[in-house]
């Protein structure tokens, strides 16, 4: 059994940053791998380090009891933790780091925990030892996770989770179009959950991608003092199998327990055919064109109208409300046509589900905030059981967030809090309206715009503050100075004919 760690190294290695470190170490390692596969192989990694720091730790509290039983798997079990085989160990891993076998290893360890864990079967990556993998920098970055400690104390427990979630944000980076199918921006799964509050319940998303809403939710019940095993039981779907492997990674680096089903598709292959939730939270794919809507033509799910079987925007919101219980609540997010579209019977289902008073607020996203799409998006805020009956709160956010990068926007801790908190006052009867911003409409106003929920349509124009400037010498001002911008316009074209003329090129 290796030592583990000192303390101090562990916590040197959060203070400066190791998600980054990480990342830029294990970039070195990608060679000619495409994004996709070189993904499987770090987050591979990081979870094997997990497994095995979470081991070391139960293995020496075993060894501290006196007992004999340190290589029981029922002790390690009855914690929540998985068993890891000897030959799985880091100690080992790490031994092996620079030789020609260390793929290898790496792949058999896989499949020895595998063996040893019914939950991880068939879930963990076995590629390390692909001849394209230069084994020199694998050996490297298995030294700098051999470097770092993560279950010291409980305040620092989360370190390696971090970094698996760092790397996913930077594959989504690198992977662009295709990074929707596994990742959906922190900052608003963050604003979801902060909108919903799942404190206590059953959580579900149907399309799970790697499982952020989970993450998100679990980390919300901690915040607020919660238990996560006590508090929520997760449930979830997903059709693709490399990205509902992520997810039971995702979840099993954190210790979240979660009921995934199999890898299949929701719509034809219900995994909780027969369940029920307190909250759903979900960004399905946008505009999802051949979802099957053929075969499922008279599916109960679909209570306020088929949905058209060129876009799965409706099959999707009419899947979740039929999985919600009698007080249940839907964080959804859409593409902005969901809100306005008339076609395929869609104008129709969304009137029912607004008649039905199931939508208690909508929220326009700003752009930029996917790596994977430039769609505008809203957010669709379901509540079986509305706190102000027969009222929908609209929020227009698009001005809202920060760009991080040329292309790509954030939304704020401030933003998430100014949004969640209209949706907290507007719930306690307490929100102020606010021009431009947020909109409380009723059932007739609503159907004045014709069941359409675009926030513009509600909020208005947000007012300019009064600089104190008399209107009439504003206009002078203004009206001087483009004078000006006009005589300088003027100038610069003559001078540039000028110019051309001398080179014989006059007009």
């Amino acid at each position: 059994m290796a030592k583990s760690k000192a303390k101090d190294t562990k916590k040197n290695t959060a203070d400066v940053g190791f998600e980054d470190q990480l990342w830029n170490a294990a970039d070195v390692l990608r060679g000619n791998l495409d994004a996709a596969e070189y993904k499987n192989v770090v987050l591979g990694l990081i979870f094997l380090k997990y497994l095995s720091d979470r081991f070391d730790e139960r293995y020496l509290e075993l060894v501290a009891e006196g007992y004999g039983d340190e290589e029981d798997r029922d002790c390690y079990m009855e914690q929540n933790v998985f068993f890891v085989p000897e030959e799985a160990r880091w100690a080992n891993i790490s031994q092996a780091a620079h030789t020609p076998e260390v793929g290898q290893i790496i792949d058999n360890a896989m499949r020895a925990i595998e063996r040893e864990n019914d939950k991880l079967k068939d879930v963990l990556p076995k590629n390390f030892a692909r001849p394209e993998l230069d084994k020199r920098r694998l050996g490297d970055v298995v030294d700098l996770f051999t470097n770092v400690q993560m279950t010291d104390n409980e305040s620092e427990k989360d370190l390696l989770g971090r970094a698996y979630e760092y790397c996913l944000q930077k594959f989504a980076s690198m992977e662009g179009k295709n990074a929707g199918e596994f990742y959906t921006p922190s900052c608003i799964v963050r604003t979801l959950v902060e909108i919903l509050q799942p404190f206590h319940g059953r959580v579900y998303d149907p399309c799970c991608g790697s499982g952020g809403m989970f993450v998100q939710s679990a980390a919300f019940v901690e915040h607020h003092g919660g238990n996560v095993v006590q508090d929520i039981t997760i449930f979830g779907q997903e059709s693709n199998p490399t990205t509902w492997k992520l997810a039971k990674m995702n979840l099993g680096i954190r210790g979240i327990e979660a009921d995934l089903g199999n890898y299949a598709d929701t719509f034809s292959a219900d995994q909780h055919k027969n369940e029920k939730f307190d909250y759903v939270l979900a960004n399905p794919p946008f505009n999802l064109k051949n979802w099957g809507g053929e075969a499922l033509q008279e599916d109960v799910r679909w209570k306020y109208g088929m949905p058209p079987t060129g876009n799965a925007n409706f099959a999707w919101m009419q899947h979740m409300i039929w999985h919600l219980n009698g007080t249940g609540k839907i964080g959804l997010v859409l593409a902005n046509g969901s809100l306005s579209s008339q076609t395929s019977g869609e104008g129709d289902i969304r009137r029912a589900i607004v008649e039905d008073d199931l939508v208690e607020g909508i929220v326009a996203m700003p752009g930029q905030l996917f790596y994977s799409t430039q769609i505008p998006v809203c957010l669709w805020i379901l509540n079986k059981k509305k706190a102000q009956p027969g009222k929908t709160l609209f929020i227009d956010a698009r001005e809202m967030g920060t760009m991080v990068t040329r292309k790509l926007r954030e939304f704020t801790e401030e933003d998430i809090n100014k949004v969640a908190g209209a949706f907290d006052a507007f719930r306690k009867g307490e929100l102020e309206p606010e021009k431009g911003f947020s909109a409380i409409a009723d059932l007739d106003e609503i159907a004045k715009q014709d069941f359409i929920l675009t926030p513009g349509r509600y909020v208005g124009i947000a007012e300019t503050e009064d600089d104190g400037e008399p209107f009439e010498e504003k206009m002078a001002r203004l009206t001087s100075e483009i004078s000006k911008c006009f005589e300088e316009s003027n100038r610069l074209q003559e001078q540039i004919k000028k110019n051309l003329e001398a080179i014989g090129y006059g007009f």
